[in-house]
């Protein structure tokens, strides 16, 4: 017979606890998967940061100079570009399972060749294979959140997974500082495997799939083109550096054409990579591209840093690693905080506060640029790291947010890229700014002190531009947030 009323609002009040039930366990459930997730990137993410105190010994070690030796942490963040390029792909075409195995064993092969490298470009193409672990999960588990926690938490969450990953840089420095003065810089590998094949063994039985994949042909041509672009800029970048115009005029010819390229395959070609159409979105364009000059500033100062007190300063390494402990522990552990603050009151207060602090903090290092104490040091990068890590993480939850839905996991992907290949450039046009000035007659430590005010006051640029780029951000979402 016919239901009564009573008994609909009865079965519908059931149906509607039971939905709410699943997705509560299935958040639960995701919680944990994100952790493993989130700690194998951790592990990718501190060897990374590890590397960039040891330059100076494996520049000994292995009879290299330092525009050679960046390739470490350059090429590493350009290969992992790559990867999470494809990363919108890979959502739809694998199991978030079969991402996370592929993951653990790239980390775990590339944790034995860096261990075991006899020359340097055994090392470098160790820390390459090792870059792909970042590479797929990085955006599978920011794919998993998307996938199972609720939109009002999604600041929450996402400052959680980042707390986890953020710690890597805390403790990066300073692990690979100590490990460099006290052991071999080879331990940062060794420390690191016994780790891997633990999350590797939690993680593969408990990983989930929460969406339906299909199997359908990639776009290698696309892909290929922009992989050509970014490894060209790369080496253009590193031929400024070195001032070889010819080197660099080659390859920013090459870049060119390969966006030409890309961008008449895009028109042209309906095969999956992502689509561009993601650029049309407001809410994305804006908070995309003061995410990746944060980006840019991070890795690049993080570079800077510890070589700036140990040439200047006549610091040790383990002194250089030291420097950027305070900050990089209030970038990781205020990421929950930073979060929640999204949540509650909107992208305004956490995204203009923070780039406040980051532009303050590099006011204070324009300044004082050519010779600064370890301990001002210390200080000034506290500072720029509380405020750069409560805008970095907000500008792609705050977007992720406010974008429609069906571009979020091809934003994703290029939150992704666009975070590993500005790390990349980072470092590279620091690197060669730090390098740059030779005035006669002044010691090698004076000369990379102006050299690293130059590259202070690019930073404090950035700052300032990040300013116009968010205000733009709020005008186009307006009603959104």
């Amino acid at each position: 017979g016919l239901l009564t009323s009573r008994q609909l609002h009865t079965e519908g009040s059931i149906m509607t606890k039971t939905i709410i039930e699943a997705k509560e366990q299935n958040t639960r459930h995701a919680l944990f998967v994100i952790t493993i997730v989130a700690l194998m990137s951790f592990f990718g993410v501190l060897t990374e940061t590890s590397m960039n105190v040891t330059f100076p010994t494996l520049m000994h070690d292995f009879h290299v100079s330092l525009t050679t030796v960046q390739w470490v942490t350059s090429g590493y963040l350009l290969a992992a570009a790559l990867v999470m390029l494809s990363s919108a792909y890979m959502k739809r075409r694998f199991t978030n399972r079969q991402l996370f195995i592929t993951a653990a064993l790239l980390f775990i092969i590339g944790d034995l060749m860096c261990a075991l490298a006899p020359v340097f470009w055994v090392l470098l193409i160790g820390r390459l294979v090792q870059a792909g672990c970042v590479g797929l999960c990085g955006p599978l588990m920011v794919n998993i959140i998307l996938d199972t926690v609720p939109t009002s938490k999604l600041g929450t969450y996402m400052g959680v997974a980042n707390l986890i990953i953020l710690i890597g840089p805390a403790l990066g420095p300073t692990f690979g500082g100590a490990v460099a003065n006290f052991f071999d810089w080879r331990m940062i590998f060794w420390s690191t495997l016994p780790f891997a094949l633990l999350l590797l063994i939690l993680g593969q039985g408990r990983i989930k799939q929460y969406t339906p994949t299909s199997a359908f042909a990639f776009d290698w041509l696309r892909f290929a083109a922009l992989g050509v672009a970014l490894i060209s800029l790369t080496v253009g970048l590193n031929g400024v550096s070195d001032r070889t115009w010819a080197l660099a005029g080659v390859a920013g010819l090459v870049v060119v054409v390969a966006m030409l390229v890309f961008l008449w395959l895009s028109k042209h070609h309906a095969k999956a990579l992502f689509k561009l159409d993601v650029f049309h979105d407001a809410g994305f364009l804006y908070s995309f591209l003061p995410y990746i000059l944060l980006q840019f500033s991070n890795v690049g100062i993080n570079f800077l840093l510890p070589n700036y007190v140990q040439t200047v300063d006549g610091a040790s390494a383990f002194v250089g690693g030291l420097i950027l402990l305070p900050g990089s522990v209030f970038n990781g552990l205020g990421q929950p905080v930073y979060g929640w603050m999204l949540d509650h009151f909107g992208g305004r207060l956490p995204l203009l506060l923070g780039n406040s602090l980051f532009t303050l903090g590099m006011l204070g290092f324009t300044i004082w640029g050519r010779h600064i104490s370890v301990l001002w040091v210390t200080v000034l990068y506290l500072i720029f790291a509380i405020g750069r890590s409560m805008a970095f993480g907000n500008s792609t939850a705050y977007g992720l947010k406010v974008m429609a839905h069906q571009y979020q996991s091809d934003a994703n992907a290029l939150y992704s890229t666009g975070q590993q290949v500005t790390g990349s450039i980072g470092t590279t046009v620091l690197a060669g700014m730090m390098t740059a000035v030779t005035v006669p007659g002044l010691t090698h430590a004076q000369n990379v002190g102006i050299g690293s005010q130059l590259a202070f006051g690019l930073l404090l640029l950035i700052g300032l531009i990040n300013f116009g780029l968010y205000l733009q951000l709020f005008k186009a979402t307006k009603s959104q947030d």
